[in-house]
C-alpha cells in the first residue's frame, strides 16, 4: 500500500474508532512545544494501545478541565525521551462530552521500534512522558514476548504485580523486553463495598479502600453498583490514579478487552443478574461501553456518528428480553442497539510468529444455564460448588444433545425437568463473532495462533464419586462433577468442541489460548473431551492469576465451614497452616487431598492421583496472584507464571516485593497430525499444591 493510500486507510480507521489522526514527518526535529511536567493536571496519566507496524494509539485525560467544554492539547511522539527527535505533532481536544479524555492515532511510523510521547496544554503544562512501541513487520522473525493480565481490584488490594513486571522488564535488554500487555478484563470492578459496609472495614484479611464513590449509584444486596455513565467513569478515574497501574500503562502499549465486571458481574448481553434479581439494563450497557471507550486506547469500532473525539451513545431503554434467535441472541431492539454501540473483538499481528485473536465473551453470549433458578435442584449442600458433569452437558447442548434432549435429568433420587430441551446450545461467542474467529484462525499464516479471551478454556472438574463411604453422604451425580458450576469455556462443551474440531480438521498447529478471569494460574492442553471420552489435545492453554482481586482459595480459607466433612478437599490445614488443597482436588482428585491431609506428604498425595480426572492439566493454583508472560518463537512457545504473595498492601520496595514462585511451561511447535506437548520447569520458589 502506498504512503498516501495507507494514510487514507488510517484516516478511516481513526474515524471509526474515534481518534484524532496524526502523521509522522519525513525528518525528525527538535520539539518546539514548551513543556513543563504537571502530572496533577493529567491525574490518570498517559497510555498507548493496539500497536501496528506503522501506527499506535495514544491517550490521556485532562483531569483539571473543570467545566470547560474542551481543552486544547498538543500531542508529540518522538524517537527519544528528550524529544530531540520528534516525528509527529498533532493538535487535539479533550472534550467534556468524553470526560475530557483524548485519543490520537499516530501513523507513518517505523515497525518494531520504541517511541516516547506526551501531551501539553496551551499553557505549556504537560503530562508525564510515556513510552510505546510499534509492532514488528510481518516478515520479522524475532521472538515476541508479551504479558497477559486480568482482574485488578484497587478497592481490595495492591497492584504490586505491575511493579514487579516493570522491575523485571527494566533489567532486560531492549530486544527482550515486553512488546505489550494484553489486558483480559476486569480492569475495573463495578461491584463495590464501601469500608463502612463491612465490620472493621475488611473483606477476609483485606482492608477495603475508598477510592471509588458513585455519584449516582445504587445499592443492590451487599454492593454499590453504577447506574449512569458518570458512575462508570468514576471507576476508571479512581483506578487510573493507582501509581503502579499508571506506571505500567505509561511503559507499554496495552491491548485491552473487557470481561464481565466492566459492565455487570453476572450479566450477559444487556441483562444484569444479582442472585435472584434479573433485570434488563440496556442503558447501563451503553454507559459501560462509553466509559470503556473513553478510558481504553483500543482500535475498536463504535456505532453512530463520525466524531473523532467523542462516543455517540445510542438512545436506548431498559426493556425485558423475551425473544431470541436460534443462537440465543436477544432480538429486542434496545438490546441489539446497546450491544452494537461498541464492537471490540479484533486481531493483532506481531511479526512472523504471532497472530493474536481477541474475542468478547459477554456481549453476545446466551444465558449461562447452570446459574438459572431451574438448575438449583442439581446441586447439593453436601458438595459445595460441584455440579454433575452429565447434567451440565445436557444443559449446555440444549436441543442439540446427542441422541436427543432428555425430558429430565436424574440427580440422586431427584428427577429434574430439562428446562433447556427446546433451546439452542449455549454460546459464548455468538454466531457472527464465532464465524469471524474461525475464519481468522483458519486463514492465519503466523507460526502461533494465540486466542486471547477473558474466559478460561480448560475444564475444571472433580471426582466426588471417589469420596470414601462414611465421610459424608454419597455423591448424587453419575460420575465426575464440574467445579464452580458453569460460566466459561470449561463447560461450553458444544461451542468449544466446534472450535477444537475446526483446529483438528484443518490441521492448524501452534494454537494457544491465553485467558484470565479465574483468579488462578492454570497450564494445560486444549482438548474438547476428557476421560472416559477420548482425550485428543489440539493445542495448549494458559490462564493467568489475578493482579489483585481475591480468588476462590482465599474465599474457602475464610468462609468454608471448619466443621464441614469435606473441608480437606477445599481448604485443608497441614502442619498448622492453611493449604490450597482445592488445587489437588482439581488436578489429582479427592484421594490426593485426603492423603495430603492425613500424611502432610505432597509426593504421597500426588501418587494417589486419579489419572483420568485431569490429564489436560499440568498446573493449577487457585490462590495465585501475579501475571503471565508468553514468548513465541519459530520453534516453541513458553509461558511463564510470575506469582507474588497475596497483595494486601502496596509493597514499599522497587521490585514490588518478593515472589512466591516462577514456573515456566514450554510448548515445542508440533506438526500436523502430532499431539502438542507441555514441558514444565520450576525456576524459583515453591508452588506447593499447584503441581
Amino acid at each position: 500500500m502506498s504512503r498516501v493510500g495507507r494514510r487514507d486507510f488510517l484516516a478511516g480507521a481513526a474515524a471509526a474508532m474515534g481518534a484524532t489522526l496524526a502523521w509522522s514527518a519525513p525528518t525528525p526535529a527538535r520539539s518546539r512545544t514548551r513543556w513543563v511536567e504537571r502530572r496533577d493536571l493529567f491525574a490518570q496519566g498517559v497510555a498507548s494501545g493496539d500497536p501496528a507496524p506503522d501506527s499506535v494509539l495514544l491517550w490521556t485525560r485532562a483531569s483539571s478541565a473543570g467545566d470547560a467544554d474542551a481543552v486544547a492539547l498538543t500531542a508529540e511522539l518522538a524517537e527519544d525521551a528528550a524529544f530531540e527527535r520528534v516525528v509527529a505533532t498533532a493538535s487535539a481536544r479533550a472534550l467534556a462530552a468524553a470526560d475530557h479524555t483524548c485519543r490520537v492515532l499516530v501513523g507513518g511510523l517505523q515497525p518494531g521500534r520504541f517511541y516516547w510521547y506526551r501531551f501539553t496544554n496551551a499553557s505549556g503544562e504537560g503530562s508525564r512522558i510515556g513510552r510505546t512501541r510499534t509492532a514488528a513487520a510481518a516478515d520479522d522473525g524475532a521472538p515476541v514476548r508479551f504479558s497477559f493480565v486480568s482482574c485488578q481490584n484497587v478497592c481490595e488490594g495492591a497492584q504490586n504485580a505491575y511493579r514487579r513486571m516493570i522491575f523485571e522488564d527494566e533489567q532486560r535488554p531492549p530486544a527482550e523486553q515486553l512488546a505489550f500487555v494484553l489486558h483480559l478484563g476486569d480492569f475495573v470492578y463495578e461491584v463495590v463495598e464501601y469500608p463502612e459496609d463491612r465490620p472493621e472495614g475488611k473483606r477476609y484479611d483485606r482492608r477495603l479502600r475508598y477510592p471509588v464513590h458513585f455519584p449516582d449509584g445504587e445499592k443492590v444486596l451487599a454492593w454499590h453498583v453504577p447506574v449512569t455513565v458518570a458512575d462508570y467513569r468514576a471507576l476508571y478515574r479512581a483506578y487510573l490514579q493507582d501509581p503502579d497501574l499508571q506506571d505500567a500503562r505509561a511503559r507499554w502499549p496495552f491491548v485491552p478487552m473487557w470481561d464481565n465486571h466492566e459492565f455487570s458481574w453476572q450479566g450477559w448481553q444487556t441483562v444484569q443478574v444479582f442472585r435472584d434479581i434479573v433485570r434488563p439494563a440496556q442503558t447501563r450497557k451503553v454507559a459501560a461501553n462509553q466509559a470503556w471507550w473513553e478510558y481504553q486506547p483500543a482500535r475498536v469500532r463504535k456505532a453512530g456518528g463520525t466524531s473523532l473525539e467523542r462516543f455517540e451513545a445510542p438512545a436506548v431503554r431498559d426493556v425485558k428480553l423475551d425473544r431470541f434467535d436460534e443462537h440465543g441472541l436477544g432480538q429486542e431492539p434496545n438490546n441489539l442497539a446497546a450491544i452494537g454501540s461498541l464492537t471490540a473483538y479484533r486481531s493483532l499481528r506481531w511479526g512472523r510468529h504471532l497472530d493474536l485473536l481477541i474475542t468478547d465473551q459477554h456481549s453476545y453470549r446466551s444465558e449461562e444455564p447452570s446459574g438459572r433458578a431451574a438448575a438449583a435442584p442439581l446441586s447439593s449442600d453436601a458438595y459445595p460448588d460441584l455440579f454433575p458433569e452429565e447434567a451440565m452437558r445436557v444443559l449446555d447442548a440444549g436441543h442439540a444433545h446427542p441422541g436427543g434432549a432428555p425430558e429430565s435429568i436424574r440427580f440422586g433420587d431427584a428427577t429434574v425437568p430439562n428446562f433447556r430441551r427446546t433451546e439452542p446450545p449455549q454460546t459464548i461467542l455468538g454466531a457472527e463473532q464465532k464465524a469471524w474467529f474461525l475464519e481468522r484462525l483458519r486463514g492465519s499464516r503466523a507460526t502461533w495462533k494465540v486466542w486471547g479471551n477473558s474466559a478460561g478454556t480448560l475444564d475444571w472438574r472433580a471426582d466426588p464419586q471417589n469420596v470414601p463411604a462414611g465421610l459424608t453422604t454419597p455423591w448424587p451425580g453419575g460420575g465426575y462433577a464440574c467445579f464452580g458450576g458453569g460460566g466459561d469455556y470449561g463447560t461450553a462443551y458444544v461451542e468449544r468442541g466446534e472450535i477444537y474440531d475446526a483446529v483438528a480438521k484443518d490441521g492448524i498447529t501452534g494454537f494457544v489460548t491465553v485467558s484470565g478471569d479465574r483468579h488462578s494460574f492454570w497450564a494445560g492442553l486444549a482438548a474438547k473431551d476428557l476421560p472416559p471420552r477420548a482425550f485428543e489435545p489440539v493445542g495448549a492453554a494458559f490462564i493467568t492469576g489475578s493482579i489483585s482481586a481475591p480468588g476462590l482459595a482465599e474465599a474457602f480459607e475464610h468462609r468454608f465451614p471448619k466443621d464441614h466433612p469435606l473441608r480437606a478437599l477445599y481448604a485443608g490445614e497441614v502442619g498448622g497452616k492453611p493449604r490450597t488443597t482445592v488445587n489437588l482436588m482439581l488436578h489429582h482428585g479427592v484421594r490426593s487431598c485426603l492423603e495430603y491431609q492425613r500424611t502432610g506428604d505432597l509426593q504421597a498425595a500426588r501418587r494417589a492421583s486419579n489419572a483420568d480426572l485431569a490429564p489436560h492439566v499440568r498446573f493449577v493454583d487457585m490462590g495465585g496472584h501475579g501475571y503471565a508472560v508468553l514468548r513465541v518463537a519459530a520453534d516453541a512457545a513458553e509461558c511463564e507464571f510470575v506469582c507474588i504473595p497475596r497483595p494486601l498492601e502496596r509493597s514499599e520496595t522497587p521490585d514490588g516485593g518478593p515472589l512466591r514462585y516462577r514456573v515456566a511451561h514450554r510448548v515445542p511447535l508440533w506438526r500436523k497430525g502430532e499431539r502438542p506437548q507441555l514441558e514444565q520447569r520450576v525456576i524459583e520458589g515453591d508452588p506447593e499444591t499447584a503441581l
